[in-house]
C-alpha cells in the first residue's frame, strides 16, 4: 500500500504543482545567481531529464523488455512514481528569467485565466469520456493484489475523442500557452513541452496502431491528431464516432 500512496501523492501532487507553475511561474525554491544563458541552459536540462524519463519508460517495447525485472502489474505504479519525482524536480528547481516578452493585465489576464480553466475542464471531459481511467497504474496493481484481472482498455471514440485523437495532449498545449506573463524561461518551457508533446503523440500512434490494428487506422484517417477540423470525420460519417469500440 506504500506504493499506492506514493503513486497518488507523487502523481497527483506533481500535476497540481505543474498547474501552479504554469500560472504563477517559478516557485522560487532555488534561485541561481547566474546569467540568463546559463539559467536557460539549466531549465532546458530539467526539461530533457523529464522528457527522457517520461518518453523512454512509456514505450511498449521498453515495458516488454522490463518484464523480467519488474512485473507488468507494478509497471504503472513505478512509472507514476518515477515520473512524479522527475516532474517535481523540474518544478522545484525551475529558474525564472528577469526578461518578460509580454505581461497581460486586466481583461487580458482574465482571458488567459479563462482559457486555462477551459483547458483543465477539457481534461475532466476527457476523463469522463473513458470507460476506465487508471492514470497512475493503481487499478492494475490493486487488481493483481486481489487476484483479479483488469480488462483491456477499449478504443474510445466519444467525447473529445470524436474531435482529436489525443485530447489530453491538445488541452495540455492550450494550458501551456494560457499565460498572462510570457517570460523568456516560460517561452523555453512552452516550446520544449509543445515539441515534446507533438513528438510523443506521433510515437504513441505506432503503439496504438499495433494494439488496435485496422480500427485505429480508420480512426486515424477520420480524426485529426491534435487540432480539430470540423470538416473531418464526425460530420461526414466516415466512422461511428459516437460509440466506444474495441
Amino acid at each position: 500500500m506504500l506504493l499506492v500512496v506514493l503513486a497518488w501523492i507523487l502523481g497527483a501532487g506533481s500535476l497540481v504543482l505543474f498547474v501552479v507553475l504554469l500560472w504563477f511561474g517559478s516557485l522560487g525554491v532555488l534561485e541561481l545567481q547566474v546569467a540568463d544563458k546559463a539559467l536557460l541552459a539549466w531549465d532546458a536540462g530539467l526539461c530533457l531529464v523529464f522528457f527522457l524519463q517520461h518518453s523512454i519508460l512509456v514505450r511498449r517495447s521498453v515495458r516488454d523488455a522490463m518484464r523480467n525485472y519488474l512485473p507488468q502489474h507494478c509497471q504503472g505504479v513505478a512509472y507514476t512514481i518515477t515520473s512524479g519525482v522527475a516532474l517535481l524536480t523540474l518544478e522545484l528547481l525551475w529558474q525564472r528569467s528577469a526578461t518578460n516578452l509580454y505581461v497581460l493585465r486586466g481583461t487580458g489576464r482574465v482571458a488567459m485565466g479563462a482559457l486555462l480553466v477551459l483547458a483543465l475542464a477539457g481534461f475532466v471531459w476527457g476523463i469522463g469520456s473513458l470507460k476506465r481511467f487508471d492514470a497512475f497504474g493503481i487499478e492494475a496493481y490493486l487488481a493483481h493484489r486481489a487476484g483479479k484481472q483488469v480488462p483491456a482498455m477499449p478504443l474510445t471514440i466519444r467525447g473529445p475523442y470524436r474531435f482529436v485523437r489525443h485530447p489530453f495532449y491538445a488541452f495540455g498545449i492550450v494550458a501551456l500557452w494560457a499565460t498572462p506573463v510570457l517570460s523568456v524561461d516560460r517561452l523555453l518551457l512552452n516550446v520544449m513541452f509543445t515539441g515534446w508533446i507533438v513528438l510523443g503523440a506521433t510515437l504513441e500512434e505506432r503503439d496504438l496502431e499495433a494494439e488496435f490494428g485496422e480500427e485505429y487506422t480508420q480512426y486515424r484517417r477520420a480524426v485529426p491528431m491534435l487540432v480539430p477540423r470540423p470538416w473531418r470525420g464526425w460530420r461526414h460519417g466516415t466512422m461511428p464516432l459516437e460509440t466506444v469500440k474495441r
